[in-house]
């Protein structure tokens, strides 16, 4: 059975949420909502909006919205602001409480983020904000950098395609669909710090293959390849075995 999201873009109407540079929340968060709604269906999810246009509700109408939808999951996106100009930067899941499934489905996408390029601001608890307290569904609010920042917002603009990859594959990850294809992975590594799993990385793309570093709480995986069956890992396997490396093959 098909999996139901409804997106939130945050503010909306003549609520601009944050601003900077005549730079508004708002248009951000509705840009990022309908690119990601756009490729979870075609990877096959149900997507429903509680706004697709520059519209204004409460946080009370969005989770009015959400529950009548019979959506299974709920994910609001924002931009954070400082009050001072570049003094903070990152990406951050708000959650109603930590130990919950919508906590795993917020750190799965924040993960992405991070190894995207966002700092780590991790997930946190805000059971006051209203669309997390009066939702009926798992629900998850992502801080998508700051909006007055400027390494943050060159992140969000300059590699934009990029950074909706990764919210999408966080959800994917998170949220695997029935029937969806399997993937696999050769790890040829597990580090503490990821200077060496960086090390790891730099000697593996010298020698021609496709390394991604996978943040395993509280370990660096350096994970070789993305293939489809079995078949393709063990020969992939080999062939990194071949080349002195200790290997184990992992679903990603």
């Amino acid at each position: 059975m098909a999996i139901t999201i409804i997106l939130d873009a945050g503010h909306g109407g003549y609520d601009n949420g944050a601003s900077y540079q005549g730079r508004k929340e708002k248009d951000d968060t509705l840009r990022v909502t309908l690119a990601v709604g756009d490729e979870l269906e075609r990877e096959g999810y149900n997507v429903l909006y509680t706004r697709t246009e520059d519209r204004y509700d409460s946080p009370i109408e969005k989770a009015q919205i959400a529950n009548r939808s019979g959506a299974d999951y709920f994910i609001s996106f924002h931009r954070n602001s400082s009050v001072t100009p570049n003094t903070y930067q990152g990406t951050q899941a708000l959650v109603y409480e930590a130990d919950s499934e919508a906590a795993r489905l917020g750190k799965s996408i924040n993960d992405e983020l991070v190894e995207f390029g966002f700092k780590d601001l991790d997930v946190v608890e805000r059971p006051g904000l209203v669309v997390l307290r009066r939702t009926e569904m798992p629900a998850v609010l992502m801080e998508l950098g700051f909006i007055n920042n400027t390494g943050d917002n060159q992140l969000f603009d300059q590699q934009f395609d990029e950074m909706v990859d990764a919210i999408v594959e966080g959800i994917r990850r998170a949220l695997p669909l029935e029937g969806q294809p399997r993937r696999y992975g050769v790890q040829v590594g597990l580090y503490q710090y990821e200077s060496n799993a960086d090390y790891m990385e730099e000697q593996l793309e010298d020698q021609g293959y496709s390394v991604e570093i996978l943040w395993q709480d509280p370990y660096y995986a350096v994970v070789v390849g993305e293939v489809a069956t079995l078949e393709e890992a063990a020969a992939l396997q080999a062939r990194l075995r071949q080349d002195g490396y200790d290997t184990l093959v992992v679903n990603l």
